[in-house]
């Protein structure tokens, strides 16, 4: 939508710069950390991708789904960041791009959107624990969930660096195991892990819509680490530096253990959701399965810590915005955190932990889809917004880079919603939908007005 008055004009906007002071900020490790926490945070929870698709095109998805989804993702954020490297990130940007209404969608579909999501983390961290102490069901596992769910959301609240310091020590904690299954079966290799490529028997259409959309998962998300920037020393720079190293860690993270134990094993046919933990016993032992399935629990709670941490940030810049009631926005006094935002947003996770939120979550990747589709196209837009704006970063390739940018995301995008179960079909537009109801009702039944826009920095 065009400026509503004469107030929001570039001269009058608050600058990039101007919205980035009073945050605790961290440094490049701590943020590397909680960026591949959110990411992958281990090789756990995709094991069905060899099972549906076949070992071969599993890895190959694995291996390439990164070059036409991730890393587009990853060009259009860090130009966008260079030109306008605030708090809120990719929400931000289509707002700059789009407008207020764009912007709003963007923010609104995010944060409702992981609702879903981080409910999920919970509950698979008491699954896990599930397996140790089989009487913890029905009342007592979602209470277990609430639990762990509030003390991330407590550790949160309290900083960034404790938040940050962490997700260094769970990444340690994850990536020992990870090593250890890798050095273990390569003195077990018996079998070509890509083969056979498909599953025999199975159409090729099915096999490859569920291994494309596993592997988009798996690699999703990479705009997020944007939300916080203002909590980032030297954001420019350590913006680009954390994509440009993520990336390849997720990919090894991903193919290095699995394409070793299908080797050790050969038979992918038996691999389902957390078989990681099954193929870690059988390779190496009692102690090295006890070790990945602790490794799979820190798993989780490293990618709901990260979570919480991205998704709590969009709430509170948009209230600041004056899209949301400006109590949710308010930054603690003491731990410069929005608290406030963690705390709401925590206890619609808690809410919905007690119920069987896993499909869910495939309703969820619709709200996903549309963010990163904002964001992309922000990155076009805003080449023609603002032409001339200084670029730290700037999309390689020129025109045929940007049309890289935009196609690749947008065909996987298209796929991946066409491959949708019917359920999805019927419950994911609804979720969509809330969106513009909700902008319509807090802008004009509760009269809430967005502030002016913030102009990049000059």
């Amino acid at each position: 939508m065009p400026p509503s008055s004469h107030e929001n004009t570039p001269e009058n906007r608050p600058t990039a710069s101007s919205q980035n002071t009073g945050l605790r900020q961290i440094g490049f490790i701590p943020l590397l950390a909680l960026f591949y926490g959110y990411t992958a945070g281990g090789p756990f929870g995709y094991e069905e991708i060899f099972h549906s698709s076949g070992p071969g095109m599993a890895l190959v998805f694995l291996t390439f789904v990164p070059l036409f989804w991730s890393i587009p993702i990853s060009f259009a954020s860090a130009e966008l960041n260079s030109i306008l490297p605030v708090q809120g990130g990719f929400y931000r940007w289509s707002r700059a791009a789009f407008g207020d209404f764009w912007g709003f969608q963007c923010g609104w579909w995010n944060w409702t959107g992981t609702f879903l999501l981080n409910s999920l983390y919970g509950v698979l961290l008491m699954d896990y624990l599930s397996s140790y102490f089989p009487g913890l069901t029905g009342n007592l596992k979602w209470a277990g969930a609430c639990i762990a769910l509030c003390l991330l959301a407590y550790l949160n609240a309290r900083g960034i660096q404790i938040a940050g310091w962490l997700s260094v020590a769970l990444l340690v904690a994850v990536l020992i195991p990870v090593a250890w299954l890798c050095i273990v079966s390569v003195f077990h290799w018996h079998y070509n892990p890509v083969l056979p490529f498909t599953p025999p028997g199975k159409p090729f259409s099915g096999v490859f819509g569920k291994g494309l959309a596993l592997a988009m998962w798996n690699y999703a998300g990479y705009e997020q680490l944007s939300s916080m920037t203002g909590e980032m020393k030297d954001a420019q720079k350590t913006f680009v530096r954390l994509l440009a190293w993520n990336t390849p860690m997720n990919v090894l993270t991903y193919i290095m253990p699995t394409t070793f134990a299908l080797a050790a094993l050969g038979n992918w046919q038996e691999w389902k959701t957390d078989y990681i933990v099954t193929a870690s016993r059988l390779i190496g032992g009692e102690w090295l399965g006890a070790a990945m399935l602790i490794a799979a629990m820190i798993g989780t709670f490293s990618l709901s810590n990260s979570t919480i941490l991205y998704t709590t940030r969009i709430p509170a810049t948009m209230a600041q915005d004056g899209y949301l009631p400006a109590w949710l926005g308010k930054i603690h006094s003491r731990f410069q955190t929005p608290a406030r935002a963690i705390v709401v947003s925590t206890i619609v996770y808690c809410i919905l932990a007690k119920y069987p939120v896993e499909d869910l979550v495939n309703i969820y990747i619709w709200t996903r889809i549309a963010t990163t589709l904002l964001t992309l196209f922000a990155a076009w837009r805003m080449r023609q917004k603002l032409p001339s704006a200084p670029r730290s970063f700037r999309i390689p390739g020129g025109a045929a880079g940007m049309a890289y940018v935009l196609i690749f995301p947008l065909i996987l995008c298209a796929i991946k919603v066409m491959q949708s179960e019917d359920y999805v079909f019927r419950y994911a537009p609804w979720l969509l939908a809330t969106g513009p109801a909700a902008y319509a009702i807090l802008r004009w039944g509760f009269g809430l007005k967005p502030n002016p826009e913030i102009a990049p920095a000059r």
